[in-house]
């Protein structure tokens, strides 16, 4: 199984993390100042599987710490609709708590990548630096949705989660090239996907009930003031071809934040970290050692 496979040149260790009351699965590799890799938020998203191209590249030089973010993967099944940015970002900084580490570089990924944003926003002082890819959130409240989006978020309604659905929104909307997708892990995702628990309570879905414009607008980094004082140094990095959230938020973020580095992928769509491994694991690691 794809999820199951270790880097060439690192020792991959795991366990799992109590951290805020919830069980977080964590998995470890290398040495040295510590990067968080936060994975996307699609049906059976986990954090080795996201990130199974890039832990290698990263280990040579970094302690790469990579969980199963809660609601996906081996780790708590619930998370707060009513600030889901925040409830992610709270529980990555209870796991830094957990592991003693006061700072750490942050690399995450749609989902990933907002939380990693929200946890800037709100304590600075724990972020070194910043890895964007594709991040959610970037003018949500702007403009109507992705059809990406859309097939993301609607996967768990009308009848429900089915392999085929996961397929087609793995490659017809996720990456660029679909054919480059194999089958193992269409079905490793799925099986994640269809967890009783998950099923009962998606991890990501749309906001629902009386409050759910403040829960858009809370949603939409563009939105927050705070945007534009961020200080932490950081990379951005969008495929120009993404299908799920806009590459035009690339530029968007470029132009607030007041210390940040775009790259854009072409022919690459939302996934650049497994899409374009070897250029991405460059980029960061040039990024990082500048630290």
């Amino acid at each position: 199984m794809i999820e199951m496979k270790t880097p060439k040149a690192a020792d991959v260790s795991t366990r799992t993390v109590r951290a805020g009351g919830r069980e977080l699965f964590v998995a470890e590799a290398g040495q040295g100042a510590a990067v968080v890799l936060l994975h996307g938020g699609g049906p059976g998203a986990t954090g080795l599987s996201n990130y199974s191209r890039n832990i290698d590249a990263l280990a040579q030089r970094f302690r790469v710490i990579v969980p199963d973010l809660p609601g996906y993967g081996r780790s708590s099944k619930r998370v707060d609709g009513g600030d889901p940015f925040g409830f992610l970002a709270g529980s990555v900084r209870e796991l830094l708590d957990e592991l003693q580490i006061d700072r750490a570089h942050l690399v995450g990924n749609s989902y990933g990548g907002a939380a990693a944003l929200r946890l800037a926003l709100d304590t600075p002082e724990r972020v070194d630096r910043l890895v964007l890819m594709g991040p959610g959130g970037i003018g949500t409240t702007r403009a109507l949705p992705t059809e990406g989006l859309n097939r993301l978020l609607g996967y768990y309604g009308g009848d429900g989660p089915s392999r085929e659905k996961l397929e087609k929104f793995i490659r017809q909307y996720l990456v660029f090239d679909g054919d480059a997708v194999p089958d193992d892990l269409i079905d490793l995702r799925y099986q994640a996907s269809i967890d009783p628990e998950v099923v009962a309570n998606p991890p990501l879905r749309r906001p629902s009930g009386l409050f759910a414009l403040r829960t858009l607008w809370r949603m939409d980094f563009t939105r927050d003031r705070r945007l534009r004082e961020l200080q932490t140094p950081t990379l951005v990095v969008w495929g120009t071809e993404d299908k799920v959230n806009r590459p035009g938020g690339g530029p968007k973020l470029a132009k607030t934040l007041p210390n940040c580095t775009l790259l854009e992928v072409p022919q690459t769509g939302h996934w650049v970290q497994w899409e374009r491994a070897e250029l991405f694991n460059d980029a960061v690691l040039r990024f990082l050692g500048d630290a």
